[in-house]
């Protein structure tokens, strides 16, 4: 891992402290706060992916699945946007469904890891983590208050995990 990923999954951690402390300072509005927060990172995301596809990705193998990421995340990016001014039920329906789906792909991506003997251990954390995070929100979606509370506590063990990653050793590979 370079120095400026290090960088990078330091600053999304605490970008994440600061959701997280958002969301427990003002719990019954702080939804619409990540709300907004979710929409602008994924649609930026989104248009860097395309971006990169339209530069380099679109000469490379497997570059079609950059394009189609970069569409899914501008899509999905302007739909968190477009929910802005809904009950807050499908707010945190939306969050709840988007931690699922990326805790099921952190685990199958742990389990890829494993077969493979790449270090998959904090990636599957990540993946039950979220995974839980969701199935506990399931069960409090009636007050927003709670569910603010429970996907703070979600967003913590995320960013711990994201300070993990960028403080953890990584093996350097010589060539000779």
């Amino acid at each position: 891992m370079s120095s400026f990923q290090r960088v990078r999954y330091v600053f999304q951690g605490l970008m994440m402290l600061l959701c997280v402390a958002v969301l427990l300072l003002t719990p019954e509005k702080g939804y619409r706060v990540i709300g907004y927060i979710l929409s602008v990172v994924l649609a930026v995301g989104g248009l860097r992916a395309l971006l990169y596809y339209f530069t380099m990705a679109r000469h490379m193998v497997g570059g079609k699945i950059i394009l189609f990421r970069g569409i899914i995340a501008l899509d999905l990016g302007m739909f968190a946007a477009a929910l802005a001014d809904i009950p807050p039920i499908y707010v945190l329906l939306y969050l709840l469904i988007v931690n699922l789906f990326s805790g099921a792909v952190d685990v199958m991506h742990a389990r890829e890891a494993r077969k493979l003997g790449a270090p998959w251990r904090l990636l599957l954390a990540s993946g039950l983590a979220g995974i839980l995070m969701a199935v506990a929100c399931a069960f409090c979606l009636r007050s927003p208050t709670i569910l603010s509370y429970v996907y703070s506590a979600g967003l913590l063990s995320s960013a711990c995990l994201r300070f993990a990653q960028a403080f953890r050793k990584t093996a350097i590979v010589y060539i000779s």
